[in-house]
């Protein structure tokens, strides 16, 4: 059976894969293992969710899974992922719940979980809820069932956070912000605001239905043409919870994660913040950063497609900054997982105190056009195993030099192969890419 919680969380259709009763259960199960890792007292839990319809009756019954295990609970009400996750710390929690599926379409939902300090779970704690889903045990009953109570100020704490983590006044920076009528629909704006920069505020009124609906991260379209039409000096771009941030010039030009990772790792080396002058990123961030780090004697390393190895990394190394293309950022020293509202507030930051345009801060990385092909197989492990494919992806990886790349990677979950090639020229990478999708796919 496949293992139920993925690389971030549990996700499903909501009320077909993703019910109230998987959702009851995983958090009554969660508080059952927490408290029997730690007696010493009675579990908090927070609860937030994203603003999409489905997180009314999945927050519900989280709620009622952990009181029912006896853990006490304070809902967070509407707020980004990484909020629920500073709060766990701030409140002395024991467990933090975010209901989002994060940039998926409104159907879908999910599941993380937060252990002590705002972390993720580690894998074998998340193996743990699983096991103990269908073993209730004993329920308390009377006084020992779980309270609920109402946090008020949960938007303004994270706030003030962000405040403290960036104080710099961006007084005279124009910015529109791209909500994705999500999650940091109110905590967005005012956090931008708060921080002294003139706010537009575009898709900033969800209403269960619209959350990422032709907005936000995946789709920065409309925000591209907002920036220009309002004479902005940059916009910003969040999904639907918040964890993610990409950037649109003053030109209207999308300026990715890997490009917001290079100019913040520029900006911390020269401050002396980045610790052993190391930026972590994916095996799939583009070539062109890998190149800007060597040049500007900055450390590349690379880890698994994922935030969670990308915070496995940067808490085993004590790194400073990691993050994915995807506009997934992580710097450790303000947040424990991605925070997109901190990564905006550091890019704008950078650009009030250089005085430079975001476009030429940008321009310190230049991407390199990448082409990624998935090529069905019967035997992704035959293909990984094939000397065939190897001398083809040697050769190639030959005729680009240090000018390109080649990442065979297979699936997790399908019988896939991803064949990604990178090269100076568009025509260059889609060759290479054709042509050793061709060797994959008889290779299997």
């Amino acid at each position: 059976m496949a293992r139920l919680f993925g690389t971030d969380g549990v996700r499903g259709l909501a009320n077909v894969e993703l019910t109230p009763e998987l959702a009851l259960s995983v958090a009554a199960s969660a508080a059952r293992v927490l408290a029997a890792h730690d007696r010493s007292h009675r579990p908090v839990a927070v609860v937030g969710r994203d603003p999409r319809a489905s997180g009314e009756m999945l927050e519900a019954a989280v709620v009622a899974g952990l009181a029912s295990a006896g853990a006490d609970v304070v809902r967070l009400g509407v707020l980004p992922t990484p909020a629920v996750a500073h709060l766990v710390g701030e409140l002395s929690a024991d467990l933090g719940v975010m209901i989002s599926a994060s940039h998926n379409p409104m159907p879908d939902n999910g599941i993380k979980l937060f252990g002590d300090g705002g972390h993720k779970l580690p894998d074998g704690i998340e193996d743990e809820i699983e096991a103990a889903l269908a073993n209730t045990g004993t329920r308390p009953t009377g006084a020992e069932i779980g309270r609920v109570s109402e946090a008020g100020d949960a938007v303004d704490r994270y706030v003030e956070h962000l405040q403290a983590a960036c104080p710099r006044s961006l007084s005279g920076l124009r910015v529109v912000v791209d909500c994705a009528h999500g999650a940091a629909s109110a905590a967005a704006p005012l956090a931008y605001r708060k921080a002294g920069a003139d706010v537009v505020a575009l898709h900033a009124e969800p209403d269960g239905i619209n959350i990422n609906d032709g907005c936000g991260s995946t789709h920065p379209e409309r925000l591209r043409a907002a920036v220009v039409e309002h004479g902005a000096d940059l916009g910003i771009a969040h999904d639907g919870d918040a964890d993610r941030c990409l950037a649109v010039d003053a030109n209207g030009e999308l300026v990715d994660g890997d490009q917001i990772m290079a100019v913040l790792a520029l900006a911390m080396a020269e401050s002396g913040e980045l610790t052993d002058n190391t930026l972590v990123a994916t095996v799939m961030s583009n070539l062109g950063l890998h190149l800007a780090m060597r040049e500007n004697g900055v450390i590349l390393r690379t880890t698994a497609v994922g935030d969670r190895y990308v915070l496995e990394e940067l808490r085993a190394g004590g790194y400073a900054l990691g993050g994915e293309q995807s506009g997934h950022v992580v710097l450790p020293g303000y947040a424990t997982t991605g925070d997109g509202l901190l990564t905006a507030l550091r890019l704008m930051d950078r650009v009030v105190a250089t005085g430079k345009p975001l476009a030429e801060l940008a321009g310190v990385m230049r991407r390199l056009p990448q082409v990624l092909v998935n090529v069905r197989v019967a035997d992704k492990a035959a293909v990984a195993a094939s000397p065939v494919v190897r001398d083809a992806v040697d050769a190639v990886s030959a005729e680009l030099g240090e000018q390109g790349r080649v990442l065979l990677r297979p699936s997790g979950t399908e019988q896939l192969v991803r064949v990604m090639v990178e090269a100076p020229a568009e025509e260059t990478a889609q060759a290479a890419a054709d042509r050793l999708a061709g060797v994959v796919a008889t290779a299997s």
